[in-house]
C-alpha cells in the first residue's frame, strides 16, 4: 500500500530541521562505551556524526526521496543527536545508509527461538534471545543424533605448522595433548565411508547455522546409524575482519569446531548413555547443553555477550532440575526463570489447598527460593501476564507444515523444515506459549518473534543547561518547548522502531502479523526531579506524584496512537505491543543516565565493562586481536581483570558517578540499595499501570537487589510471595557485600569515597583533555576532523 502522510502527521517540528549540535558524552564511562560499542572511525568521536547515519539509514527504508521523508529525517537526526531519542545500541552500531540492504537480526535486541539452529544464527547476529524449555516443546533426543565427523585442513592457516602450536591447538578445543587431535578429528577426509553426508561449512553467520540445522535435523530424524562429516576448512582465519560488524575480529574456525566438539562430547555422547535408574539427561536438559555450548562460542568471537533466557513451566516433571541446573555452576550463558500463573500463587496462598497441584506448587517455590537465594536464580515470571498470552494472540498464530514462516532472503531453513512445524503445532497449544527475552522486558511467541525497541529520554530533551533553572520551576517558555519535544521524540522513536519492521527477517510473517516494538524512557528519576520537583520518596505517592504520572499516561497513550495511525499509513498490522521498559545499560551510560526504571546503583562505585582481550602476565603485552582501547586504559591506570568464566575477555573499571548527584538532590537521592523491596515494587506497579499501560504493553525490566544481611531466606520468600504475584516480572537478586553470588564479577563494584578518590587520582588525564576538546567542539556544532 503507497503511503498516505496525511493519515499520520509528520512529527519532530519541535526540533527544528536545521542541525542541532549534538550533546556532549559522559567523560570516562560514557566515551568508553560509545569506543566500544558506538563510534565509527568516520564517527570522529562526535555523536552527531552518529545521529546522521543512524537517522539516513532507517528513514532509507521507506525508499523513497521527497520533501515530507528530507523533514522527518532532519528531525530525527536531531532528536537522537540531542539525546532525546536514544534509540537503542544496535542502531547506533549498525545504523548506515546501507540498512535497507541488511536484515532485521542485526537490529533486534529481542528474540525467541523453539530450535538450538534458530537460536544459535540469532545470537551470531547479536540479538539476545530467549527460549523455553518445556518437555512439550523439545523433539529432539540428541541420542538419536548421527556420528559427528570433523576435519580442518592442515593447509588452513590457523592449522598449527609446529609441534607447540599443536599443543595450543589441542588445549584450546579441551584436549588433553596433541595426540587427541588425531583421535578427536578427521585426518583424511577421502578416508570417510562414501555413505557418509559430508557439508562444507560456509564462511558466514547463515553458513554456521546451517551446519547446526543439518545435525539438528538429523536428529529429529532418528539418524543415530548414519554419519555426518563437517569440514570447517571454509572459515576465514581468526582475526580477519568481520565486515557486517564494523571490522571486529572474527573468531577463526577452532570457535566453531570447539563447538561441535563438545556437542559430541557433552551432549551426544552422554545421552546414548541410558541409565536404567532414569537420572539421564532429559531431552529438555540435553537441548540446555547444546545452547550453551553454543552460545559459549559467540561471547568468544566477540559479537556480544551471547545473552539467553531459559524458562520452563512449574508444572513440568523436571522443574526442580531445571531450577537446581545451576546450582553447581556452569550454564552460565542463560538467565534461568520459572513461568508461572496465577493458579501457581493461589496454591501458595491458600494454606488449605491440597493435592497434586498444590503440592507442585509449594515444592517448586521452596527450591527455586532455596536456590535463587544463593545465586539469583531462577526467577518467577508471571506468564499469563504477558500481553500476547492474555489477549490470546499467541493461539492466533499460523502454522506451516513447510516451515516457510522461519526463512529469509539470507537464511532459507530446508533441512528442519519438518521440526519447526512439529514444534510450532505444540507451541499453539502450550501453557505457555509466550515466554521473554533475556531481560525480561519483550513478551514474544516460543515459537520464534522479535522486538526492535528503543529508548528515549525524557531529560535530554530538556532545551536548555540543566542549571539554568530551579528544578521542578522551569520558565513556562522551557516547560512548553521541552514538553513538546517528549512527545516528539515519542512519536518519532515509534515511527522509527516500525520502519525497522520492515527488514527482511527470518520471522518475517510473525513481524508482519504482529509488528511489535517496545519503547521506553531510561534516565526517569533524574527527569521527575528537574521538571518536576520530584524525588523518589514523592514519586510513590501518587496524589503528590499527579503531574508527572498524568504526563507519563499520556506519552503512553501517545505512543500507542501514533503506532495505530502510521500502521494505518504505512498498510501494516496495528502493532500489538508498544510500551516497555528496557535495562538500558549501554544506551544510558553514554550521558550517565540511571538506566531504564532503576534507581542509581551507587552514589560512587565502579562499572565494569568488558572488552576482548586478554594481558600476558609476564610479558604485559596484549593478545592479537585485543581491543586496541584495552592498552590505553591500562597506561591511564584504570583497574582490570582478565576474566576466567569469559575466556579471551578482560573488564575494565570506570570509576563513575552518575548525572543525578548533581542536580541538587541531596539528601532526598535515594540509591538502589537504600530503597526497601516494598518501594521497589510500589514503584514498578505504578510504571505498569501508567506507561505500561492495560493494552499494548510488554514488560519492565527492573534488577531488585536484596541484600541477605537485612533479609533472611524467610524474609525473602515472603517478600516474593507477596510482591512477584502483582506485577508481570521482576529478577530479585539477592546480594552480599563481600560475595558476588558465584559470578566472576557484578556490573557495579561499591567503593569507598576514600577509594574512589583515590582511584580517580591514579587515572591519567592527558587524553580525558583531548576528549573534552573534541566533545565542547561538537557541543559547538563542529566536528573536528
Amino acid at each position: 500500500m503507497p503511503f498516505d502522510s496525511s493519515s499520520s502527521p509528520l512529527p519532530g517540528s519541535s526540533f527544528g530541521e536545521a542541525p542541532l549540535p549534538a550533546r556532549a558524552l559522559a567523560a570516562g564511562m560514557g566515551l568508553a562505551v560509545a569506543r566500544r560499542t558506538v563510534f565509527r572511525p568516520e564517527d570522529a568521536e562526535c555523536f552527531g556524526r552518529v545521529a546522521d547515519r543512524v537517522a539516513a539509514g532507517n528513514i532509507a527504508l521507506l525508499r523513497r526521496d521527497d520533501a515530507a521523508t528530507r523533514a522527518e529525517q532532519a528531525r530525527l537526526r536531531n532528536a537522537i543527536a540531542t539525546g532525546a531519542l536514544l534509540t537503542s545500541g544496535r542502531h547506533l552500531q549498525h545504523g548506515d545508509p546501507d540498512q535497507p540492504d541488511r536484515n532485521i537480526e542485526v537490529f533486534t535486541n529481542c528474540a525467541t527461538a523453539i530450535a538450538s539452529f534458530v537460536k544459535f544464527y540469532l545470537l551470531l547476529n547479536g540479538s539476545g534471545v530467549g527460549r523455553s524449555y518445556d518437555d512439550a516443546l523439545i523433539a529432539v533426543d540428541w541420542a538419536n543424533a548421527p556420528d559427528v565427523l570433523l576435519y580442518l585442513s592442515p593447509a588452513h592457516p590457523d592449522w598449527p605448522r609446529d609441534a607447540a602450536g599443536l599443543a595450543r591447538l589441542a588445549a584450546e578445543l579441551g584436549l588433553d595433548d596433541a595426540a587427541a587431535l588425531g583421535r578427536e578429528l578427521v585426518r583424511d577426509p577421502a578416508a570417510v565411508p562414501a555413505q557418509a553426508r559430508r557439508h562444507a561449512i560456509a564462511d558466514s553467520r547463515e553458513g554456521w547455522a546451517k551446519a547446526v540445522e543439518i545435525l539438528e535435523s538429523m536428529a529429529f530424524d532418528g539418524a543415530r546409524d548414519q554419519t555426518l562429516l563437517l569440514d570447517f576448512s571454509a572459515i576465514r582465519p581468526a582475526g580477519s575482519p568481520i565486515n557486517g560488524m564494523q571490522g571486529r575480529p572474527a573468531s577463526g574456525p577452532v570457535s566453531l569446531l570447539r563447538a561441535f566438539l563438545n556437542l559430541r562430547r557433552h551432549v551426544i555422547e552422554p545421552a546414548r548413555r541410558r541409565d536404567p535408574a532414569g537420572a539421564e539427561m532429559q531431552p529438555w536438559e540435553q537441548a540446555l547443553l547444546v545452547d550453551h555450548h553454543l552460545s559459549v562460542e559467540v561471547q568468544v568471537g566477540g559479537a556480544r555477550r551471547a545473552a539467553r533466557m531459559a524458562t520452563k513451566s512449574w508444572r513440568d516433571p523436571g522443574v526442580l532440575r531445571f531450577i537446581r541446573a545451576k546450582e553447581a555452576g556452569g550454564l552460565w550463558t542463560a538467565n534461568h526463570s520459572v513461568m508461572v500463573d496465577a493458579t501457581f500463587w493461589d496454591c501458595l496462598r491458600d494454606g488449605a489447598a491440597a493435592g497434586p497441584l498444590a503440592a507442585a506448587a509449594r515444592a517448586v517455590f521452596a527450591e527455586a527460593t532455596r536456590c535463587a537465594y544463593v545465586n539469583g536464580e531462577p526467577g518467577f515470571i508471571n506468564g499469563d501476564k504477558l500481553e500476547d498470552h492474555r489477549t490470546g494472540s499467541a493461539r492466533r498464530r499460523p502454522v506451516h507444515e513447510d516451515g516457510r514462516d522461519v526463512r529469509s532472503a539470507r537464511y532459507q531453513v530446508d533441512a528442519a523444515a519438518g521440526l519447526l512445524a512439529h514444534l510450532a503445532r505444540a507451541a499453539s497449544a502450550a501453557d505457555f506459549p509466550v515466554t521473554t527475552n533475556p531481560c525480561g522486558e519483550i513478551a514474544l511467541h516460543v515459537a520464534g518473534g522479535y522486538c526492535v525497541i528503543a529508548d528515549y529520554a525524557p531529560l535530554l530533551a530538556c532545551p536548555v543547561p540543566f542549571d539554568s533553572f530551579t528544578p521542578g520551576a522551569p520558565p513556562p517558555e522551557v516547560a512548553a518547548l521541552w514538553d513538546a519535544r517528549v512527545e516528539d521524540a515519542v512519536r518519532l522513536g515509534v515511527r522509527f522502531l516500525m520502519r525497522a519492521n520492515r527488514m527482511d527477517a527470518l520471522y518475517g510473517e510473525e513481524v508482519t502479523r504482529t509488528n511489535r516494538m517496545g519503547i521506553g524512557p531510561t534516565g526517569l528519576h533524574e527527569y521527575a526531579w528537574l521538571r518536576f520537583g520530584l524525588s523518589f520518596a514523592d514519586l510513590l505517592d501518587e496524589t503528590r506524584a499527579a503531574p508527572f504520572w498524568a504526563m507519563l499516561a499520556g506519552l503512553s497513550q501517545t505512543a500507542k496512537d501514533e503506532g495505530a495511525a502510521y500502521a494505518a499509513a504505512l498498510g501494516l498490522a496495528r502493532p500489538v505491543t508498544v510500551t516497555t521498559v528496557k535495562p538500558s545499560g549501554t544506551i544510558s551510560k553514554l550521558f550517565g543516565l540511571t538506566e531504564g526504571a532503576h534507581l542509581p546503583a551507587r552514589r560512587q562505585y565502579l562499572r565494569w565493562v568488558q572488552f576482548k582481550g586478554v594481558r600476558d602476565p609476564v610479558s604485559g603485552t596484549w593478545a592479537p586481536g585485543s581491543d586496541p582501547l584495552l592498552a590505553d586504559y591500562a597506561a591511564r591506570g584504570y583497574p582490570m581483570r582478565t576474566l576466567v568464566s569469559f575466556p579471551g575477555m578482560t573488564v575494565v573499571g570506570f570509576p563513575t558517578v552518575p548525572l543525578i548527584m548533581g542536580l541538587g538532590l541531596s539528601e532526598q537521592l535515594v540509591t538502589a540499595p537504600e530503597a526497601s523491596p516494598e518501594a521497589h515494587y510500589r514503584w514498578l506497579g505504578l510504571l505498569e499501570r501508567h506507561w505500561i499501560g492495560a493494552e499494548q504493553g510488554n514488560q519492565i525490566s527492573y534488577t531488585l537487589k536484596l541484600f541477605t544481611d537485612r533479609h533472611d531466606l524467610d524474609t525473602f520468600r515472603d517478600i516474593v510471595l507477596r510482591h512477584q504475584p502483582e506485577i508481570r516480572c521482576c529478577a530479585v537478586l539477592p546480594s552480599r557485600p563481600d560475595h558476588a553470588l558465584g559470578y566472576e564479577y557484578l556490573p557495579e563494584e561499591e567503593v569507598s569515597e576514600e577509594t574512589f578518590a583515590a582511584l580517580t587520582a591514579r587515572i591519567a588525564q592527558s587524553s580525558a583533555e583531548a576528549v573534552d576538546l573534541v566533545h565542547l567542539q561538537c557541543e559547538q556544532g563542529v566536528c573536528p576532523i
